[in-house]
């Protein structure tokens, strides 16, 4: 599919400007909806569990360890995911492993409608969880290849819209489906995600292959072939603003080559920004129920939730250019630690202050969220990018999955005051990384960003 527009041409009637500098087309569109579909899976499968979890803890007879586990089980596997999921991207190129996902999600998910004990649960969750890691560094790295230059950071945010957005739908469709289900709707809200999945698999259909990974393999026409696709005859790999070098990169080769310092920066964001929302999205009922949010409270309060990290999402995206990434970053950990810190405060208060407290919290920590898949894949050249997203992926979900497992045990043993404090202090951790070691990236190409003299 081309463009549907005219090649532009400089004020001075010389040659087209780069490929990073055409305005946004047909295919950018279409492309950020293949990219971000996963994204809304991922959103949909990790939240889903939170929506089944009281039904089949009673039914599987869960403890609170089991209980954990579960919840922690996609998050593990997401670790495993992104470990492997960079290599295999930039061995075999974005094309063919933007399909292992979605098979993932499919087979899985129609697992989960046989669970009959705890193992077998952890397992399905432990590849989708897999699955959901290797969409990270491929749909990521696909994605911000292709894009041009003042779209990359708002179309990159547009994927974590679209996670929250998978989240909440998962809360809407999930209890529907409990209330209709009966007592076996929690194994078919579990599964209902395979739809979706195939959903996604359709869509990725004809999807072409990075020019850019092509340049990296020495695959010079092959590239041609696809921007001439893409672009049209009049474009070529010349028209690339950052010519990839052809080598091979391991974990190692990443550190020692200097890019050390923002991979440690990329994971103690990301991990800060996810702890406590993983937490909230496993066990949002359980939290809320502990803050005296009972029946119909509880259920709304789940849903009003989501929604509100969906609304803070939307306005991060809208002012990611104008605001900038670094300023964004550190007034997003600034006031959502606040508001967990209110929540811990106020833990024994009146439903409306609690609610407002949480809304507040989904609102702000949205610039934290949408720039988790912004830097990583701004701040690394294209030879290292896939390897870096998904070390990040990978490394800032082990402290994801040790925080989910330890909710509800923090509930059952420190109460909800105490654990609402811990939030506050990992946001604040977060809050200290990005005044340290953030970097401003939004007025430059993918090349001057990727670049350790900038």
């Amino acid at each position: 599919m081309r463009p549907n527009h005219t090649p532009p041409t400089h004020a001075n009637g010389g040659q087209p400007p780069t490929l990073e500098d055409l305005p946004l087309s047909t295919f950018h569109r279409l492309l950020t909806v293949r990219s971000g579909g996963g994204s809304f899976v991922d959103g949909y499968v990790l939240s889903i569990i939170g929506v089944g979890m009281v039904r089949l803890s009673a039914a599987l007879q869960l403890s609170s360890l089991w209980q954990g586990l579960i919840a922690a089980s996609a998050l593990i596997g997401i670790f495993c995911g992104g470990l492997i999921g960079g290599p295999l991207t930039d061995h075999f190129g974005r094309k063919r492993i933007f399909f292992v996902g979605p098979t993932l999600f499919i087979v899985f998910s129609l697992a989960q409608l046989w669970v009959n004990g705890p193992i077998f649960l952890f397992t399905c969750r432990f590849f989708i969880g897999i699955g959901v890691g290797i969409e990270y560094p491929v749909a990521t790295a696909l994605l911000v290849e292709f894009l041009p230059r003042r779209h990359r950071g708002p179309r990159l945010a547009t994927l974590t819209i679209m996670w929250f957005a998978g989240a909440a739908t998962a809360y809407i469709v999930g209890n529907m489906i409990l209330g209709a289900g009966g007592a076996q709707g929690w194994r078919l809200a579990l599964a209902s995600s395979a739809l979706i999945g195939l959903a996604l698999l359709l869509v990725r259909i004809g999807t072409p292959e990075s020019p850019r990974w092509l340049l990296s393999k020495g695959r010079t026409q092959d590239a041609n072939a696809v921007i001439r696709q893409v672009y049209g005859n009049t474009y070529s790999t010349a028209d690339l603003p950052e010519l990839p070098q052809t080598r091979k990169v391991s974990l190692l080769d990443l550190l020692r080559s200097g890019y050390g310092t923002r991979l440690v920066f990329v994971i103690l964001f990301w991990t800060c920004s996810v702890i406590p929302v993983f937490a909230v999205y496993a066990f949002a009922p359980k939290v809320l129920l502990a803050l005296n949010l009972h029946g119909k409270w509880a259920a709304y309060g789940s849903i009003a939730i989501t929604l509100m990290f969906v609304i803070g999402c939307v306005a991060a995206t809208a002012f990611i250019n104008a605001m900038g990434r670094r300023p964004m970053l550190i007034q997003s950990f600034l006031w959502s630690s606040l508001a967990l810190l209110v929540l811990g405060v106020e833990a024994n208060g009146p439903s409306l202050v609690i609610l407002l407290a949480f809304g507040a919290y989904a609102f702000f920590i949205g610039g934290a969220q949408v720039l988790q898949l912004v830097y990583p894949n701004e701040l690394f050249p294209t030879e290292i990018r896939a390897v870096a997203v998904g070390c990040g992926t990978s490394l800032s979900r082990v402290g994801a999955a040790i925080g989910t497992y330890l909710v509800p045990l923090s509930l059952d043993t420190l109460g909800i005051a105490y654990t609402m404090y811990a939030a506050a202090a990992v946001s604040a951790v977060g809050l200290a990384s990005a005044i340290i070691l953030a970097p401003e990236t939004g007025s430059l190409n993918l090349a001057e960003a990727a670049s350790l003299d900038t």
